[in-house]
Parts: structure tokens; sequence; C-alpha cells
């Protein structure tokens, strides 16, 4: 078999099941696993599926959302280059929102032992991993905690984030360009971010490369509501100068 004529086969596995994995096509098909990622990264170019940890999925599933477990180990070089980059947007004795998300939470991971700041999460991980931070004022918002995500959603966090104002957001995306704004899989989690995005005076997005240009079914704000977008070098200059020229300041950790 031809590498066109496999990659019409994967594109037809992808669509009838919702996505594909690597291991599995390579037994399918009997070809590397090597051969199988070359294939997706093919698909992926020509946006006809979108690469996730392992496999691939059809660029038609708005909807799709990877659980926690794996988007702890997508990035995670770049994810930590981000996460050490914001620590210079955290305020001195301020107050910060941190958005539920694997970057977020390496941000959280990262603060200093001896810093003094109030923090506040809708993420049962990240507060968890705050709780014993001897610096912290921690304030965990209630609300029916999503199972593929563990972040509080609905009118309990809605109601909480209408009562504060912090000095920034650390936000997460699913997806983000100038085209479609700042997206995510679940409208309940997209209402918790906006409202996070209107308590704060300064919004800094965190977000990996590949996640621009993506785009989800809930939609929580423009692209121009971010004062800050701290990305890695995957993104490509002209790209960031088209999203500076937004009024949105890029940083490529």
């Amino acid at each position: 078999m031809y590498a066109p004529e496999r990659q019409q086969a994967i594109m037809r596995l992808a669509r009838e099941s919702g996505r594909v994995d690597v291991v599995s096509l390579a037994e399918e098909f009997q070809v590397t696993a090597e051969t199988i990622r070359r294939d997706l990264k093919t698909l992926d170019r020509a946006g006809l599926v979108r690469r996730v940890h392992g496999g691939a999925i059809p660029v038609g599933r708005l909807d799709f959302e990877p659980d926690l477990a794996e988007r702890e180990t997508t990035a995670a070089d770049e994810k930590d280059r981000i996460a050490k980059a914001a620590l210079a947007e955290v305020p001195v004795d301020g107050t910060v929102i941190v958005d539920a998300g694997s970057t977020a939470a390496r941000l959280a991971g990262s603060l200093p032992v001896e810093l003094s700041l109030t923090v506040v999460t809708h993420s049962l991980p990240i507060a968890a991993r705050l709780a014993d931070h001897p610096g912290l004022q921690l304030h965990l918002v209630g609300g029916r905690v999503r199972h593929r995500t563990r972040a509080a959603v609905d009118a309990w966090a809605l109601r909480a984030y209408g009562e504060i104002r912090a000095d920034v957001l650390f936000v997460a995306a699913n997806g983000f360009s100038p085209e479609h704004g700042l997206t995510t899989p679940d409208l309940a989690e997209a209402a918790v971010k906006r409202a996070a995005m209107a308590a704060a005076r300064r919004v800094v997005l965190l977000a990996d490369s590949s996640k621009h240009g993506q785009e989800h079914f809930a939609r929580f704000g423009d692209l121009n509501d971010v004062d800050l977008l701290i990305t890695d070098s995957g993104l490509s200059p002209d790209d960031a100068l088209a999203i500076e020229r937004g009024g949105t300041e890029v940083v490529r950790a």
C-alpha cells in the first residue's frame, strides 16, 4: 500500500470511530509507529486531522476534549517553558485567578515558597497543589465538578466570580485564533472562564502553540480580550505579529 492510500484509509477510520491511535494503526497496516506518525503529520498539515497524544482526531470533532491525564503529558516541555515565563506576570502581594488547565497547573506548581499572594481557583487539582503553600491565601471556588477536567462550573462558580476583583487572571483555552477567538469544548466551562475574565483587571492566556488555529464548540471571548498571550516558539513570528496587531502582546517562551 502506498502512503496516500494508507492515509486515505486512516482518514476513513478516524471519521468512523472519532479517533485513531498510533499503535492500532501500525498493527492494522503492518508498518512502524514512526511511519504512522509521519502519516498523521501529513494529514494534520493538510487540515484533515488534529494530532493528539498517541494519535489523532478528525478536524470536525469540535466537542473533542482530552482527559486530564492526557493533557498533562502533551507538549510537556512547552508547557513548562510557558509556566516559567508566566511567573513574571504574578503580582507581588496581589490577587490572581488561576483557571483550570494543565499549563495553569504547572504555573501553580512553580510558585516560589517565599511568595505572598492571594490565589482564587475553581480547579480541584490546582487547589490541592497549592493547599500547603505557606505564603498563599487560597480560595477554592465551588460548584458542580466536571469529571473530565475536575473544574467547578455552573451557578455557584459564576456567582463567586461575580463578587470578586483580581489583579491577574491566568486563563487557559483549547483553541485560540484572531478569527475564532477563545474556545473550549464545554459550554459550562466557557461560562466560568468568561466570568473569571470579567473579574480580572489583566488577562494572561497560557496556551501552547498547538492550540493556535484550533476551534471548539463553546466560545468564551475574543483574542483581543487578552492582554498577554504566553505561548511557545512553535507559534511562528508571522502569526505572533498578526495577534499583536489585534492588540494582544505575545511572548514566545
